[in-house]
């Protein structure tokens, strides 16, 4: 009764969707999910495994992989498009909800929560990272100016682009939130003769940057500090935060940017580098995928609309003086962080879990075709305090971003 309940909803995908799949189900049985050769194979390990596929969402079939229910083979790129096309259109099940509401009320944006948060992300090995990142490990979107750079000259090339965007000077002193293993803060003084303190509530962050300033000969330039970004105090003349504002949560960005302001001198100037949705509303996808980043990758993590982050930018006190789309950029940057961890898949395992390793697949392969298809995007916003007479605004004629 099972085979002939699955035999139906198979020939209903294939006659309303037509994706090209073939399901094998726990006993041999082959079924076609569409017209075409099959591209992706999934395999329904056994029948409970059913509940992942038969209401699928990018949540549901994510899930079903990782757990080891759902087996699946093909190119990942085709893997990832068939989710997609499999899902459109599709519910959450209201037991994956269930489970997304427990986890959110546990991962609120308290600081526990937020560092907690972090560590599940960041604290899996600084070797894990090193295996697929570029050699600065720079885990942020790259910059190719020309698309034909390699991933640690597009990841300098965004460090460089961001520095001449705030118009870095030597002598004064970076804030740079969220600092990641150090590369920004290295970069501006060495290049700049900056005077940088870069935060991070990963432990594992914090010892590396800490390490590599050491070795660079820069103590008496950069503090590597493991702090929460509320705690800092004092002025500095630029501030920096890249990937961050992601983990802070949509209602606390006022406050987020009310702090930067705080600490931003008065002829100051702030890069905010973040991930937004591009539903205007703020609205989780209609195919799923948040619960999944939610639960497995980064948990408490919240995307804004642009336009929503330039209304908390403004609620802080800080006023927008450019914006720049690098959405295509992070398409390129996913693809060869996953390039990279496929064909270091060996190595990868040695770090990680079968079941993590399946998250991290995914969730690489999966980012590159949100923001490929335009359902997610990354901004950088240059800022200064708001309320400024206009002739203290710098000509902004994007000459000085692009000076070699």
């Amino acid at each position: 009764m099972i085979e002939r309940k699955i035999a139906k909803w198979a020939e209903d995908v294939r006659t309303g969707s037509d994706v090209p799949v073939r399901l094998v189900l726990w006993n041999g049985t082959q079924l076609e999910l569409g017209t075409q050769n099959p591209l992706v194979t999934v395999r329904v390990n056994s029948v409970s495994a059913l509940q992942y596929l038969l209401e699928p969402s990018l949540d549901s079939l994510g899930e079903g992989y990782v757990k080891g229910g759902l087996d699946v083979e093909g190119k990942l790129s085709d893997i990832i498009d068939v989710g997609y096309r499999l899902s459109d259109g599709a519910q959450q099940t209201s037991g994956v909800s269930a489970a997304f509401t427990r986890l959110r009320r546990y991962f609120t944006h308290t600081r526990d929560a937020d560092q907690a948060a972090i560590q599940f992300h960041y604290d899996v090995s600084n070797d894990f990272y090193k295996l697929w990142l570029d050699e600065n490990m720079v885990y942020s979107c790259g910059y190719f100016e020309n698309g034909d750079e390699d991933l640690g000259t597009a990841q300098l090339k965004k460090i460089d682009h961001i520095l001449r965007k705030i118009r870095l000077s030597p002598g004064m002193r970076l804030l740079d939130i969220g600092c990641g293993w150090g590369a920004l803060v290295i970069r501006a003084a060495q290049m700049y003769g900056a005077h940088c303190v870069g935060v991070t509530l990963s432990q594992n962050q914090f010892d590396l940057a800490t390490e590599r300033v050491k070795a660079a000969g820069l103590e008496g330039k950069i503090e590597i500090r493991l702090q929460d970004y509320r705690d800092v105090q004092g002025q500095f003349d630029r501030v920096t935060s890249v990937g961050m504002f992601e983990h802070v949560g949509r209602e606390n960005l006022p406050k987020y940017f009310q702090k930067i302001h705080q600490l931003l001198a008065d002829d100051g100037i702030v890069m905010n580098h973040g991930i937004t949705t591009t539903d205007p509303d703020n609205a989780p996808s209609a195919v799923g995928g948040r619960n999944f980043i939610d639960r497995y990758v980064f948990p408490g993590g919240e995307l804004p609309h642009l336009s929503l982050a330039l209304k908390a930018m403004r609620e802080g006190g800080l006023e927008a003086l450019d914006i720049e789309s690098l959405r295509r950029h992070y398409v390129r940057t996913l693809n060869l962080w996953s390039q990279n961890f496929e064909e270091k898949t060996e190595e990868v395992r040695k770090y990680i879990d079968g079941e993590r390793f399946r998250v991290w697949r995914l969730y690489l392969a999966g980012f590159a075709h949100a923001f490929d298809i335009d359902e997610v995007s990354i901004y950088q916003i240059v800022a200064h305090k708001a309320g400024k007479n206009a002739k203290t605004i710098p000509w902004m004629s994007r000459k000085h971003m692009y000076a070699e």
